[in-house]
């Protein structure tokens, strides 16, 4: 079983934080935990098991959280926890190390030395995403990364920014993975912490060349579709903003059994797609809807869609809202 969901809503308010307590400890590395809420504590925990690796998304309101020398010696399972920070802000000290944090952030823990948190958070959002891994599954020696831990790392672009999303979307996406996928994901998330890690230190040579491969694979993705409504965003662009040659990256998109020109369009009118067959926006044009996805003229648009869908954009909107429609007088009760 890949995913574990858990919820203190399941059992009495004078039970839940006590309930919280036993699940995290059993689930995550020991620690002691303390709220000022702790008479009625809200919190949600979803946890995905990628084999030595975990990744938690945690809703929680106010929340201490410490590790003592004394819990350390009881024994430490050697791992680093990547805490990405979504809807909480808070503090932190270990290793000499004491900082503030808030949503947006990427903040580093070593479970080999003791640590306190405080944090904040609302009890109806994620507050953040834990990824555990070993020590040992990273190229970078400890006594650098040691550096790096307390200390919030903005996740704002880059290589922070790739990670941070990266983390968001196994949270969200947990339920639908398989066993099958645990090797990948597992690998993929490595690899970007260590380039992440790797950067910050200036070590990133200890990465491998299937690291570095499936670490850029992950970025290339990432940046075409935080770009995707740009016109002018190209092959010949993509391979400049990851100081590539257009060679390499078609080579990487070969691997795939697609090119990197097919791979914007498709995502592109993916994106039509979807908003073309939304109530929400049935004013809006088709030629605006392909505008905003980056097609810039609309007889290319309605082709390329014709071609992938069997049908032209006017016709797919007007048989998806008429479905729409339908479904929802049938689901209406007098």
């Amino acid at each position: 079983m890949l995913v574990t969901e858990f919820s203190t809503g399941d059992v009495a308010p004078r039970d839940r934080f006590a309930s919280f307590e036993a699940f995290a400890t059993q689930s995550h590395i020991r620690t002691v935990l303390r709220s000022n809420q702790q008479d009625d504590f809200r919190a949600r925990m979803r946890v995905l098991e990628l084999g030595e690796l975990q990744v938690s998304a945690l809703t929680y309101p106010h929340l201490e959280v410490v590790r003592t020398p004394k819990l350390i010696r009881q024994g430490d399972p050697e791992v680093y926890e990547i805490n990405s920070v979504l809807a909480v802000s808070g503090r932190m000290s270990q290793d000499g190390h004491e900082a503030t944090f808030r949503s947006g952030d990427l903040v580093l823990l070593d479970s080999s030395r003791p640590f306190r948190v405080w944090l904040d958070a609302a009890p109806d959002r994620v507050a953040t995403v834990v990824a555990r891994i070993p020590r040992a599954l990273l190229p970078l020696p400890w006594t650098a990364v040691r550096r790096l831990v307390a200390t919030p790392i903005p996740a704002t672009h880059g290589m922070s920014g790739v990670f941070h999303r990266w983390l968001a979307d196994l949270a969200a996406n947990a339920g639908g993975f398989t066993p099958a996928n645990v090797p990948t994901l597992a690998s993929i998330t490595t690899d970007l912490l260590t380039s992440l890690l790797g950067r910050h230190l200036d070590t990133g040579e200890t990465m491998t060349p299937q690291s570095r491969r499936r670490t850029l694979r992950v970025q290339v993705h990432d940046f075409v579709r935080q770009h995707l409504g740009d016109p002018s965003l190209s092959p010949v662009t993509l391979a400049e903003a990851h100081r590539v040659s257009v060679r390499s990256l078609q080579q990487l998109f070969a691997d795939e059994g697609t090119t990197p020109a097919a791979w914007i369009r498709h995502l592109r009118l993916e994106r039509c797609r979807h908003d073309l067959a939304d109530p929400r926006l049935s004013l809006r044009p088709v030629h605006a809807v392909a505008a905003r996805w980056g097609f810039t003229d609309a007889g290319h648009f309605s082709r390329a869609f014709r071609a992938a869908y069997g049908v032209p954009p006017r016709d797919y909107r007007h048989q998806a809202l008429r479905d729409a429609e339908q479904e929802t007088a049938g689901t209406w009760w007098p």
